[in-house]
């Protein structure tokens, strides 16, 4: 049974008063003591031994049996429910438990104490789990890897570089004016359909439809905009067929990576395994898309440096992410390629799906919808037409995406390796043990959010006046620190300028209330796109 999410309603709990763990009585010894408090600890053999401490083997499993527990997940197909099975587990082994599948092992987690811990070891240099499907297609393709399949000092110095055009807040600010630009013409484009499709009469028509596959077309024309500088027309009546394979070729890329996680890549791939053939094609048919914008983006820019004045500049005009990189030249070619790649991979289902969940949330919470707008329309009348200034006035808008996102994180862990010993919940963990914050079961879970089922922007505003114990640890859909999603800025600001000039024109309905049934392929999503009422204001 799905757990209801409404702003008036708060779902009943699993758990009660009593010094329970999520439903269930604590393990006999398992100390419950917050990461990173346990005192009198000595030193042997280079290792921090402390009183009571319990060993790594000690740590509650699923099974010993790495290969008998995938073989489980296979059949009872719990892949693509992996959240829920995280979410069950917790209840019943407590906050902290280890798991083996096939050849993965990791340690999993979901109090934001213990994610404090975990991320005060990453290192100079965070290391997150590989996924080793995407870095043997590079591989065997001849392709160089972009910064979110390398580590180190490579992965470092790149990273430093690309954040400088997708992260800083001058950068921010040269690329919001180009979403903003997608996000009106969205509105137009959702207007004049209301025209021709909606009930009602001329000035109050309604409009009901699925808009995920005009979500998808928005946030692929709002990606490519910004990094690649160019419009590619999918807001038109008949948008190209190009365009349309290449979001198929993402969504194939993620339904096939999660069983790929598990096996060795190089042994489906010399069995000719359908499963294989399927994510090299999709991903060959992601990079040839990309190329193709690319080879356009630095004709582009060559056209223009030609024509520039002496000194080599290609003016002031903002010429996308792309541009940006190619100007300075302090990454080569296949560098810029791969990480525009990425980009491009990752930002179109990774903002589509979380707005499908937004404009349900907001539907279905009306009292909600409207504080939201509210703020939105004194902030958009003070700013003047400025994107910037809109956004800092409505913090609501913010508030929407992290709740959504907290409800429906896009991906459901974020990983790393600690690069020294630590003390988890009293369990000694090795350095270079996987760690998984489970951020699903934590953004719904008692122990950390005070009526968590209920959807409610406005919580983060008032932690911010609060001294709320690890609260930098309770929002992690982007990930944390150094390796934080490097397209975070690009995705929040789309999603939040989205839902601004939706609300300005639009009161949103849903024509069923009743929880989203969700499922996993390598990001979270609804098993069936919610439908949404559109009301001209």
């Amino acid at each position: 049974m799905s757990t209801r999410v409404t702003a008036g309603i708060k779902a009943k709990g699993s758990c009660g008063s009593r010094n329970v763990f999520f439903g269930v009585a604590p393990q006999k010894g398992l100390c419950v003591t917050a990461a990173g408090t346990v005192m009198h600890g000595k030193l042997e053999d280079g290792k921090r031994v402390v009183k009571g401490m319990r060993s790594f083997e000690e740590i509650p499993h699923t099974g010993r049996n790495g290969w008998l527990n995938l073989l489980k997940f296979w059949r009872e197909n719990r892949f693509q429910q992996l959240h829920k099975h995280m979410e069950r587990t917790f209840n019943t082994l407590g906050p902290i438990y280890r798991e083996k599948l096939g050849t993965l092992s990791s340690v999993n987690i979901m109090l934001p104490s213990d994610v404090s811990e975990l991320f005060k070891s990453e290192g100079l240099h965070p290391q997150r789990m590989t996924l080793q499907p995407w870095a043997t297609h590079r591989e065997i393709r001849n392709h160089s890897k972009g910064i979110f399949l390398k580590n180190g000092e490579e992965w470092r110095a790149d990273r430093l570089q690309l954040n400088k055009e997708v992260m800083m807040s001058a950068a921010v600010k040269r690329f919001l004016p180009l979403l903003d630009e997608v996000a009106k013409d969205f509105f137009q484009m959702l207007q004049t359909r209301m025209e021709k499709e909606g009930r009602g009469e001329k000035g109050k028509c309604v409009l009901t439809i699925d808009p995920s596959p005009d979500l998808f077309r928005f946030a692929l024309e709002a990606s490519c905009h910004v990094l690649y500088g160019e419009r590619i027309g999918l807001f038109s009546s008949s948008p190209s067929l190009e365009s349309q394979k290449f979001i198929w070729a993402v969504e194939r890329m993620l339904t096939t990576t999660p069983p790929l996680l598990y096996l060795p890549p190089r042994l489906l791939l010399r069995m000719g395994a359908p499963l294989w053939t399927q994510h090299a094609t999709a991903w060959d048919h992601i990079f040839s898309h990309a190329e193709a914008r690319i080879q356009r983006g630095y004709q582009r820019l060559s056209n223009s440096l030609d024509r520039a004045s002496p000194a080599g500049t290609a003016g002031s005009q903002y010429t996308g992410v792309l541009g940006q990189l190619m100007e300075k030249g302090q990454l080569s070619l296949d560098l810029i390629k791969a990480n525009i790649t990425e980009l491009m991979a990752g930002g179109v289902d990774t903002t589509a799906v979380p707005l499908q969940f937004a404009l349900f949330e907001l539907g279905r919470n009306p009292e909600v919808q409207e504080s939201v707008r509210q703020q939105v329309r004194v902030s958009w009348a003070q700013a003047g037409g400025d994107p910037h200034k809109a956004l800092q006035g409505a913090p609501l808008l913010k508030g929407t995406i992290k709740e959504v996102l907290r409800l429906y994180p896009v991906g459901i862990t974020v990983q790393r390796y600690p690069v020294r010993d630590i003390v988890l919940q009293n369990y000694h963990i090795p350095a270079g043990t996987l760690v998984q914050a489970c951020i699903y079961p934590m953004g719904r879970s008692e122990k950390v959010f005070e009526d968590p089922l209920r959807f409610d922007p406005s919580r983060w505003s008032r932690e911010e006046g609060q001294r709320v114990e690890a609260a930098g640890f309770r929002s992690l859909a982007f990930g944390f620190g150094a390796r934080q999603c490097v397209g975070r800025r690009i995705a929040e600001s789309e999603m939040q300028l989205f839902l601004m000039h939706i609300l300005l024109s639009f009161h949103l309905s849903v024509p069923s209330s009743e929880d989203l049934n969700t499922t996993v392929t390598l990001i979270l999503q609804p098993e069936t796109p919610p439908r949404i009422t559109f009301s001209k204001l």
